[in-house]
C-alpha cells in the first residue's frame, strides 16, 4: 500500500502540477497529529515521523531533551535515564527512540489520503488564481448554470464564476446552457477557495469585442481610445487610425455592418456609435456628439469645458433622450459640454474660436513681416504716379494734346479686328454640306422617296391595309406640318 502512495504521489505531480515534497511534508505533518489523537500522546510531546520515499515505510520517533531536573515527562528526560540508553548522551542532548505502533499502517494511510485529497484542493484553488488573478480585465466564454435574483452562476470550465445583479445587463436574459462572453472584473482570494466575479456591463467588454472582430485593431493600425457605454441603451467609441490610408470607422463597421452587427448581437442589441477620435478637441466634441451637426465649439481650457452650438432644430437631438447623447459624449471625450442652440449663443455673444497651431506662431509672425513689405511699396508707386500727374496738369493741352487721343483710337479699332479674325476662320469651314448636315436636310429624303412606298405596300400585304395606311397617315400629317422641308413651290408672290 505505501508503495502504491508513493505512485499516487507521483502521478500526482504529473497531473496537477503539485510537487511531491510538499505532499509528503503535509502527510508526515498529518501522521504526528494523528499519533497524537489516537494513542494517548500529549499535544505537547515532540515527535518526529520519518517518511521513507523510497519504500513508503513510515516511523514516528518521540523527542526529550535531557536535563537535570524534570518539569514535564512529555518533552523531558533525566539524565540517569538518558545514559541507560546511550552512555554518551550529556545535558542539553535530544533523546529519540521509535515509538510506532504496530496497526500504525491502517492509520497513516488514512490519514494520508485525507491530507493528499486536501492538499489536491488547495493547490488547485492555488493555481486557478494565479491564472484568473492576471487575466483581470479579458473577456472569457463561458456557459450559464444557474440563475436566481442575486446573482448568475456561470462556469467557465475549470471555475465557477458569479454575475452579480449590478453587473447584468438590464432586460437580458440569462437561460441555463446558454453560451455568452463576459468581462473578468475581480478575482478575489476567499477560505472557500478563488472567487471570479464577471461583468457584462463593462466598458471593456465593448473593447475586447472589438478587439476579436475588427483584423486592424489586432494588429494595431486602428486603436480604440476611449469608450462610453450605457449598457442595454446606448454605446459610443472612438478609434483612430494610425495609417493614413485606413478609414478607423470603416473598418470597425465592416461591409454592409456586418462587424459591428456581431458586436451589438453579442450585447443584445444595444445601439453602438463609432466615432473617429481627433486630437483638436473642437473637432473630436463634433464627432462625439454625433448625429447632431455642431456649428462651432468654444473650448475653455482651465475648467476643460466645451461650449457647443448646433442649430435650434439640432438641439434636441444633440442633447439625445433624457440626455443620453451628450452624457455619452462628455464621457467618451473627458470634457463637460454645455450645448447651446444657435438662438441662445447669439444672445450670448458665442463665436467661433480662431484655429491656431501653436507650432506655427514663429510661421504666422514672419508672414506678417513679410506681408508688411509689400504693403509700403504701393504707396512709393502712388507717389511716384501722383507726380506725373501734376507735371501734365501744369503743362497746357497745345496741338499735340488732340494728336495723344489719336493713336489711342487705332488702338481701340485694332481691338474689334482682333475679334473679328476668330471669327473669319469659324465661318470659312462651313460649306454647304456642313450647312446642310446641321439642318439634317440631306439626311431626310425626297416626298417621292419617303412617301412613294405608300403605293407599294398595299400591293404587298393587302390584309393589313388598315393599318399600313393608318400608320402613313400619321407620318403624312408630320411631314406636311413641316413645310420647309418640302421642294413644292406655292408661289406666294402670284397670291399676294
Amino acid at each position: 500500500m505505501n508503495l502504491e502512495l508513493i505512485n499516487a504521489l507521483t502521478e500526482l505531480e504529473k497531473e496537477r502540477g503539485i510537487s511531491k515534497e510538499l505532499l509528503v511534508d503535509a502527510i508526515e505533518t498529518a501522521i504526528i497529529s494523528a499519533y497524537k489523537k489516537n494513542y494517548g500522546v500529549s499535544s505537547s510531546s515532540s515527535v518526529r515521523v520519518e517518511f521513507n520515499q523510497q519504500t513508503g515505510e513510515i516511523h514516528v520517533f518521540s523527542r526529550r531533551v535531557v536535563v537535570d531536573d524534570v518539569q514535564d515527562e512529555a518533552t523531558e528526560i533525566s539524565l540517569e535515564e538518558a545514559q541507560q540508553l546511550d552512555a554518551n548522551y550529556q545535558l542539553g542532548d535530544v533523546v529519540e527512540w521509535e515509538v510506532t505502533p504496530a496497526n500504525f499502517g491502517r492509520i497513516a494511510a488514512q490519514t494520508a489520503k485525507q491530507v493528499v485529497i486536501q492538499k489536491i484542493r488547495e493547490a488547485e484553488r492555488s493555481i486557478v488564481y494565479d491564472v484568473y488573478s492576471n487575466r483581470e480585465g479579458d473577456v472569457v466564454l463561458g456557459t450559464v448554470q444557474r440563475a436566481d435574483q442575486r446573482q448568475v452562476l456561470v462556469d467557465l470550465g475549470d471555475v465557477e464564476a458569479v454575475l452579480p445583479l449590478g453587473e447584468q445587463i438590464p432586460g437580458e436574459a440569462y437561460t441555463p446552457h446558454k453560451k455568452m462572453r463576459f468581462y473578468i472584473n475581480e478575482v478575489r482570494q476567499t477560505s472557500k477557495g478563488p472567487q471570479v466575479f464577471l461583468s457584462r456591463t463593462h466598458p471593456g467588454l465593448l473593447r475586447a469585442l472589438f478587439e476579436l472582430e475588427v483584423p486592424e485593431i489586432q494588429s494595431g493600425e486602428v486603436e480604440i481610445k476611449s469608450v462610453a457605454r450605457e449598457a442595454g441603451n446606448r454605446s459610443k467609441i472612438a478609434v483612430y487610425s494610425r495609417d493614413p490610408n485606413i478609414d478607423p470607422v470603416g473598418a470597425c463597421v465592416g461591409a454592409r455592418g456586418n462587424r459591428v452587427q456581431a458586436v451589438v448581437a453579442e450585447l443584445g442589441s444595444e445601439r453602438i456609435d463609432v466615432v473617429q477620435w481627433e486630437r483638436d478637441i473642437s473637432d473630436f466634441v463634433k464627432n462625439a456628439l454625433s448625429p447632431a451637426k455642431v456649428l462651432f465649439v468654444v473650448t475653455d481650457e482651465e475648467d476643460k469645458v466645451a461650449h457647443t452650438v448646433v442649430p435650434d432644430d439640432q438641439l434636441s437631438l444633440a442633447i439625445g433622450k433624457e440626455g443620453q447623447n451628450a452624457r455619452l459624449a462628455a464621457r467618451l471625450t473627458g470634457w463637460r459640454i454645455d450645448i447651446k442652440s444657435e438662438t441662445q449663443a447669439a444672445e450670448l455673444g458665442l463665436s467661433p474660436q480662431p484655429k491656431i497651431a501653436p507650432k506655427l506662431e514663429d510661421i504666422l509672425r514672419l508672414e506678417f513681416e513679410d506681408s508688411a513689405v509689400p504693403a509700403a511699396a504701393p504707396e512709393a508707386v502712388e507717389e511716384v504716379e501722383s507726380e506725373p500727374a501734376v507735371e501734365v496738369e501744369a503743362v497746357p493741352a497745345p496741338a499735340p494734346a488732340p494728336a495723344q487721343p489719336t493713336p489711342e483710337k487705332p488702338a481701340a479699332a485694332a481691338k474689334p479686328r482682333v475679334k473679328e479674325e476668330p471669327k473669319a476662320p469659324a465661318v470659312q469651314p462651313l460649306s454647304a454640306e456642313d450647312l446642310a448636315s446641321l439642318t439634317n436636310v440631306t439626311k431626310r429624303k425626297s416626298w417621292q422617296e419617303r412617301f412613294g412606298s405608300i403605293e407599294q405596300t398595299p400591293a404587298a400585304a393587302p390584309s393589313s391595309e388598315k393599318q399600313e395606311t393608318a400608320k402613313p397617315k400619321k407620318k403624312k400629317e408630320r411631314v406636311i406640318t413641316d413645310l420647309s422641308q418640302l421642294d413644292i413651290a406655292f408661289k406666294f408672290d402670284d397670291k399676294k
